[in-house]
């Protein structure tokens, strides 16, 4: 009897604890007094850490257990309100209408000298005042971010919709439709200064991927107690915020009025730039009377006043709430923006929430790695069905229609009929992309594909070879763990030498989340004797025949090598190889040309032959030799961060300079191998270094020496990337605009420069007619000395927009000027 008793107590006990566990949804709609419904209005229970936003049609949707609680509604231009709702045992509908707030102006505001308003001026001293005290208030904290985004299509041209672009697009016959929306949830930690960790446990995407997107939380982690407010994608400067330290050199205040919030004094100031095109916002911060902290924003940029890249407006809206005794946090954060390109209008918005979070977590020793992204494995294939349960705002009937449309799409793409036909038509070949671009044929499942090179890298010309053919494919597979093999042969042929070369490279990636990496290759071919390049296939064939300027200089090889490459520990990463070549010099064999150049010759294929040496010079450069290689190099990244991918680690750019150490021997002996030198090298560079409102920077450095050079050949000399003839590429950081390609070729010790900067339109910006291009000002200096060819240097300032720039420069070769002229880049090789 007692035996039945225990366990009838025990069943009940069971029974009753689940009840008080049991969830029940809070939901309702929220409206204004004429009952258009409100979007995006904060929503949470007061002191505590949990809430939601409305959707765009104003419906809020979240789970409580039974009690009682104070629920705040909380929008700018609105009342905050705050209702009390019972919950019970079942769930409860809760509609609200929010009243419009009026902001009331009192004696506080003062006019002074220059129509400045005091009031508003005294009230921004106070929070700026405060600025560091809540920039710093939190040692750590963590709690639960879900981000959501939509992109739609407002309008669209006639003429297209009725080509096609209608149905390609999902839209509607006026032109309208969702054309992109995702939503994730995720796990992120905080801890002073700047360590962050952040873990997507779940995420779901559908649609055109958009130009730019903030779908990780960090991309929403706004905070305007910062000096500088950033926006990746739409601008490579920042803006100054309103609160910053040095805020009145950038805006005036004007108070436009006073209200109170359940017994907290709020103040509107309106944002008044000092300047117009300065990085500024405009619109409406709001202040905590006696706290003297920001209570909520409602801030914009344009393109005309701001030249933003994408988009004409951005629109930055965050609210502010107490979540712990005098701390406050953001609640939510929302980019809202519009745009039109080429007759297509388009707006959307990413909104971040946050929710259930914790103060001054002790995080343990080694918690924060490089790793700032971790996205779980299994994060984009929850169902429907979870999603419905977990998202905080609820879908509005479009977006539900949109998702199951598009999920049904996805059903169908999946079947045999529809990926044989996917197939055929992605694996087509199209002559104009092939010609510039190349070919690619993909498998059913995206694991195996073939890449054809480009027909601009297939038929070339050199005074070497004549006219040749240069075919080389690509082919990699992808194994479902993610490790990547792949092999390029390769065939070329010059007419003219009569020369044929074949040869493989060849790779495996077997741990993709080190950069783990076997490589072979061996062969026959024809190389650049300046080894990190010169100038592409396409370029030195254009520049042969339409004006006479053999620029790259070739000889042959026969070689036989094998690598490996893995990080060692995070931001150190090691790799090693060892190679044999037998080494053959060449010589010019054709002289055709397009074009007759009166003031330009074709010159030896020889770099180091004297100027005025005729084309067909066979002047001694090296003997055919044999060299057998040992090259290893350790590349440091300090505080290297990374994003955690399933399929492999992706790497960000570097917040601190790398340094790369190199080492080259060629050891004697070896296969009969004739080099015997010794080769050190250190290399220390940083890309975008911002420089507040100046834009970004960019250095290299780097250093080297033979320290034996018993036996060295012209292609084992340190070589540098020069530049010869108008255009250029690359343009990074690390390349020279006038250096002759060979000539300064180093075999003994060397040192280089390098010094970029971008000052992102900061000079343009005043200039009418030049503001409307969005042009970048860069201004740049290079340098090198070594034994041969000591103090060459170089300056040079360019315009640039997206992938074109068009610099103008002047080189010296010690105290002589040595070349100036123009230089053009335009993103194609």
């Amino acid at each position: 009897m007692n035996r039945f008793l225990l366990s009838f107590f025990m069943l009940m006990s069971g029974l009753v604890f689940k009840a008080s566990a049991q969830q029940f949804i809070l939901s309702g709609r929220i409206t204004d007094t004429k009952g258009t419904p409100i979007s995006f209005v904060s929503v949470y229970i007061r002191n505590s850490t949990y809430g939601t936003t409305t959707n765009e049609d104003g419906i809020y949707r979240f789970k409580l257990e039974p009690g009682t609680y104070d629920v705040v509604y909380r929008y700018v231009g609105y009342k905050e309100r705050i209702d009390k709702v019972t919950i019970t045992d079942h769930n409860e509908q809760h509609n609200v209408q929010m009243e419009t707030d009026v902001y009331q102006l009192k004696q506080v505001s003062i006019a002074a000298k220059g129509g400045r308003d005091t009031g508003a001026m005294s009230i921004m001293h106070k929070v700026i005042a405060k600025r560091n005290y809540y920039l710093n208030e939190i040692n750590s904290y963590s709690c639960v971010i879900y981000v959501k985004g939509v992109q739609r299509l407002t309008s669209a041209p006639k003429s297209l919709l009725r080509q096609g672009v209608a149905k390609v697009l999902d839209l509607d016959t006026n032109g309208r439709g969702i054309l992109y929306q995702s939503e994730s949830l995720s796990n992120f930690d905080y801890e002073r200064p700047n360590k962050v960790k952040e873990v997507t446990i779940s995420t779901r995407m559908a649609g055109i991927t958009p130009t730019f997107s903030y779908n990780k939380a960090s991309d929403l982690q706004g905070n305007f107690y910062k000096n500088i407010f950033t926006i990746n994608g739409l601008s490579s400067r920042g803006f100054i915020s309103p609160v910053a330290g040095n805020a009145f050199h950038y805006y005036n205040y004007k108070l436009a009025g006073i209200a109170n919030e359940n017994g907290k004094t709020i103040y509107k100031i309106e944002l008044v730039p000092r300047r117009k095109y300065d990085p500024v916002f405009r619109g409406n911060i709001y202040i905590v009377e006696g706290d003297w902290r920001i209570y909520s924003v409602d801030l914009q940029l344009t393109s005309k006043d701001n030249a933003l890249n994408l988009v004409d407006t951005m629109q930055i809206s965050q609210q502010y709430v107490p979540i712990k005794d005098s701390t406050w946090m953001p609640a939510s954060i929302q980019y809202a923006y519009k745009g039109k390109v080429l007759g297509f209008n388009f707006e959307g918005y990413y909104i971040g929430i946050y929710n259930n979070y914790k103060f001054n977590i002790t995080h343990p020793p080694g918690y924060f790695t490089g790793e700032i992204l971790k996205i779980d494995t299994a994060s984009n294939s929850q169902t429907a069905g979870y999603w419905d349960k977990n998202r905080p705002v609820p879908l509005t009937a479009q977006e539900t229609r949109d998702y199951q449309k598009k999920d049904s799409i996805a059903v169908i793409q999946k079947t045999k009929p529809y990926l044989d036909s996917l197939q055929k038509s992605k694996n087509r070949v199209l002559l104009i992309p092939y010609t510039v671009f190349g070919f690619t044929a993909t498998s059913r499942d995206n694991k195996d594909s073939l890449y054809v090179y480009p027909f601009l890298q297939t038929l070339f010309y050199n005074t070497v070879e004549g006219y040749g053919l240069n075919l080389k494919v690509r082919y990699s597979k992808t194994s479902d763990d993610f490790k990547t093999f792949s092999i390029s042969p390769a065939v070329r042929y010059g007419f003219a030498n009569k020369m044929f070369s074949a040869n493989i490279h060849s790779s495996y990636t077997y741990d993709p989340f080190h950069a783990g990496e076997f490589f072979v290759n061996f062969g026959t071919d024809v190389l650049d004797l300046n080894n990190v390049g010169t100038r592409s296939l396409y370029f030195n064939t254009l520049s042969t025949l339409l004006s006479e300027n053999n620029y790259v200089k070739y000889y042959r090889t026969e070689f036989g090598s094998v690598g490996y490459k893995r990080e060692l520990a995070n931001g150190v990463l090691w790799s090693a190889s060892l190679s044999y070549a037998n080494r053959t010099q060449l010589y010019n064999n054709s002289y055709n040309h397009i074009f007759t150049n009166s003031k330009t010759d074709y010159t030896s294929n020889n770099p180091l032959a004297p100027a005025g040496t005729s084309a067909d010079d066979r002047s001694f450069l090296f003997p055919q030799n044999q060299a057998f290689t040992f090259n290893t190099s350790v590349k440091f990244t300090f505080n290297q961060q990374y994003i955690t991918r399933p399929t492999g680690i992706v790497y960000l750019e570097p917040r601190y300079p790398t340094v790369t150490l190199n080492y080259r021997k060629a050891i004697p002996g070896v296969f009969a191998s004739d080099a015997d030198y010794d080769f050190a090298s250190v290399d220390v560079s940083k890309d975008h270094i911002r420089i507040g409102l100046l834009g970004y920077s960019s250095f290299k450095l780097s250093a080297g020496d033979f320290f034996n050079r018993n036996a060295l050949y012209y292609m084992d000399y340190n070589h540098f990337l020069g530049n010869q003839g108008t255009t250029f590429d690359p343009t990074y950081v690390g390349s020279f605009h006038f250096l002759p390609f060979y000539i300064y070729s180093a075999n003994s010790a060397y040192a280089e420069a390098h010094y970029q900067h971008n000052f992102s339109g900061f000079i343009l910006k005043q200039v009418p007619f030049l503001r409307k291009l969005k042009l970048e000002e860069v201004v740049g200096a290079n340098y090198l000395t070594e034994k041969n060819n000591p103090n060459y240097s170089e300056f040079y300032v360019g315009l640039q927009r997206l992938i074109f720039r068009v610099d103008y420069g002047v080189s010296y070769a010690g105290n002589k000027k040595y070349l100036q002229g123009i230089r053009i880049f335009y993103g194609i090789r």
